[in-house]
């Protein structure tokens, strides 16, 4: 009997082992109903009545002089056990809209449209004097007094 507890206990080890590497996919962003893009318009619908149908953006554009454009965005990543999330397909969704208010053009973007961006580690530095932690903790020791605060 305690034989099969044990092979009973590592089979079970053995599983959630095997089940912790196992992959994981993970959705988000915007899912667009092809039926409802094809009731869109150019010229013709507005930016209220895309609003109605798909929802409000992922984000908006923040150059209201060139006019406004909705981006509807989703991805799709993988993890595997303990290891960062890999992006698997990206969709980006662009809805451009006319100074009045109508669909002036709609783009679809994928993994292959993106460029990658080489970010800068640098850090910025900032003014001040970086405190030690017992200058923290004892810093504020004798700079306030009855009589600054006005009561005597």
């Amino acid at each position: 009997m305690l034989n099969r507890f044990r092979s009973g206990l590592l089979a079970a080890a053995v599983f959630l082992t095997f089940a912790a590497c196992a992959p994981r996919q993970d959705y988000r962003g915007a899912t667009i109903e092809e039926d409802k893009l094809k009731q869109i318009q150019v010229g013709t619908t507005t930016e209220a009545q895309v609003g109605a149908l798909l929802g409000s953006p992922s984000t908006v554009s923040t150059f209201p002089d060139w006019g406004v454009t909705y981006y509807y965005i989703s991805s799709e990543t993988e993890a595997v056990a303990f290891l960062a999330p890999e992006l698997i397909d990206q969709q980006v969704l662009s809805i451009a809209f006319d100074k009045d208010s109508k669909v002036k053009d709609i783009k679809r973007y994928g993994m292959k449209d993106g460029k990658p961006v080489a970010f800068v580690e640098r850090e910025t530095p900032t003014r001040g004097k970086e405190l030690t932690v017992l200058e923290q903790l004892f810093g504020n020791f004798g700079r306030f007094s009855k009589e600054a605060n006005g009561s005597k």
